[in-house]
């Protein structure tokens, strides 16, 4: 280590029983395989409208306190 330099800055070797560089970060499984693999064109299912429609009204009742509050502190 010199003065320019940190200790985290040197080049850590491997260990025993470490993955390669490659595989360690799946580079080698893309390289490869073809890329048909990431589900394009897989259907999503159906809409979850109860779910939509308590997400709209969180936000609407989100909105109207904001309102309410923008009304209450003007003078």
């Amino acid at each position: 280590m010199s003065e320019t330099t940190y200790a985290q800055d040197e080049v850590r070797r491997p260990l025993p029983g470490d993955a390669p560089e490659a595989d360690a970060h799946g580079e080698a499984a893309h390289e490869d395989a073809p890329h048909d693999d990431h589900a394009h064109g897989t259907p999503l299912g159906p809409i979850d409208w109860a779910a939509w429609g308590a997400g709209l009204l969180g936000i609407a009742a989100g909105l109207a306190v904001a309102a309410c509050l923008f009304i209450s502190t003007q003078t």
